[in-house]
């Protein structure tokens, strides 16, 4: 058994190697278009929406993925929804070359790859449960964690040296390599199926009963779902504020785009630190502690900080502070759900997991540009209805109203996170929740 999970976890660094070598490519591309979007239409909203777009597929599809992902092959699931960010990449990439590239077009174009994403995070995360020991789950979780921090690291750098050698399409056709490495890593992996469980099997059925089921699971579980409201309020407070956090720095630094890529390296870099320390230490002994101090932290450091900041060394401090410390907020909650939940059922416990937790964030994203650009922005201008009460906090001017958002955001999201300790099944989930296997043992004992 030992040898098969060092098979295991040699496989899943292997399909670790090939994500983090597409989310690289993802990243530039990511980045580029960013710059593009804003010198075209100057409005967060524009931005906001790009982002809305991505996001509504995953939340709508969700229950209905994680289904399929418990009915069907999880690495041809995988495969596929690679196929489908590259195929919109393609898309993209044809229609700047032609001259027809416009921002509706993003809209699209990232709302079908969303759709096809839906699919990514339950497969992803259900394939580590049977790749490595449940000892490993917080390194192997902060390896991913690891992965989009190094993206974070160096795709803005190499965006911003080959954006004028290659330009844009250049940096698009690296990225199709990047995720076709990905995929042939896929191809050459063996994954296998997880055992069935009691559980699973009672949860048989057709595939809308199915899709309930990852509903039905969490609410029965108090202390999964007081988590799961948890991370809802955090998610739409922070998506409150991280959408602005672009077009903020652009706007305060007169569309420096160096000053951004900075920024978000500082980010990726601290994410880095964070993985590598958290793969080392294996995360807190009691994970819940790492979820919810760890939140609290994000939001007051993280982004009130990015809101108050002035200049590129401090956003960039700030950002580095941010970073290193959720790699272990995320590991410390997939652990949490990786041990309590069979691998047989998490593609349809951790998609409805998604889509509660994300339910709020289009909205909040859909929001957040148009009061950026109709209620912040102008109320924070010299003689604005906010800037007598706040300039002192943000300063006034262009990228002030946008600045006031971070900080709010922020200061919400640890409000949500520190008020979590009140509710008891939450704080003590670890101790009063059984993990899977052990369920398992006593249910074969009592047989």
């Amino acid at each position: 058994m030992k040898h098969e999970k060092w098979q295991g976890m040699g496989t899943f660094t292997a399909i670790w190697a090939g994500q983090l070598v597409s989310l690289l490519g993802t990243g530039m591309t990511q980045f580029a278009l960013t710059i593009w979007a804003w010198q075209v239409t100057g409005k967060a909203t524009a931005l906001a929406l790009v982002g809305v777009c991505g996001f509504a597929p995953v939340v709508l599809l969700s229950p209905l993925a994680g289904a399929i992902v418990d009915r069907a092959n999880r690495k041809l699931l995988m495969i596929l929804s690679d196929l489908a960010a590259g195929l919109g990449t393609l898309t993209i990439l044809l229609l700047y070359l032609f001259g027809a590239l416009q921002i509706w077009h993003l809209y699209i174009v990232v709302a079908c790859i969303g759709a096809f994403g839906a699919f990514q995070f339950p497969a992803y995360s259900a394939t580590i449960s049977v790749l490595v020991d449940k000892s490993q789950y917080a390194r192997a979780s902060g390896m991913m964690s690891l992965a989009g921090s190094i993206s974070g690291v160096f795709a803005p750098i190499a965006a911003g040296i080959l954006l004028g050698p290659i330009g844009i399409a250049g940096i698009m056709g690296v990225d199709l390599a990047t995720m076709g490495t990905a995929i042939v890593i896929l191809l050459c992996s063996r994954i296998p199926q997880p055992a069935s469980s009691p559980e699973g099997e009672a949860a048989r059925g057709g595939l809308f009963r199915e899709a309930a089921f990852g509903f039905r699971y969490i609410l029965a579980r108090r202390g999964l779902l007081g988590l799961l409201c948890m991370f809802f309020l955090f998610n739409v407070t922070t998506a409150f504020g991280f959408t602005v956090l672009a077009p903020t720095i652009l706007a305060r630094t007169g569309n420096n785009s160096l000053v951004l890529g900075t920024v978000q390296s500082a980010a990726g870099i601290g994410g880095v630190v964070g993985g590598v320390l958290l793969s080392l230490w294996g995360g807190p002994k009691k994970r819940v502690h790492g979820v919810l101090l760890g939140c609290a932290l994000g939001g007051i450091i993280g982004l009130v900080g990015l809101g108050v900041g002035r200049t590129a060394a401090f956003w960039a401090g700030t950002a580095f502070t941010m970073s290193l410390i959720f790699p272990t907020v995320n590991a410390s909650s997939q652990s949490i759900w990786q041990s309590k939940v069979p691998p047989d059922l998490q593609g349809r416990v951790f998609s409805v997991r998604l889509m509660m937790a994300q339910l709020g964030t289009p909205l909040a994203m859909l929001l957040a540009g148009p009061l950026a650009d109709r209620v912040f922005e102008p109320g924070m201008r010299m003689g604005g209805a906010m800037a007598d009460v706040f300039g002192w906090l943000v300063g006034t001017g262009p990228g002030a109203g946008m600045a006031l958002m971070l900080v709010f955001g922020g200061v919400f999201a640890a409000v949500a996170a520190l008020s979590a300790y009140a509710y008891r099944p939450l704080r003590d989930v670890e101790r009063t929740l059984a993990d899977h296997d052990e369920a398992a043992q006593r249910a074969a004992g009592t047989a």
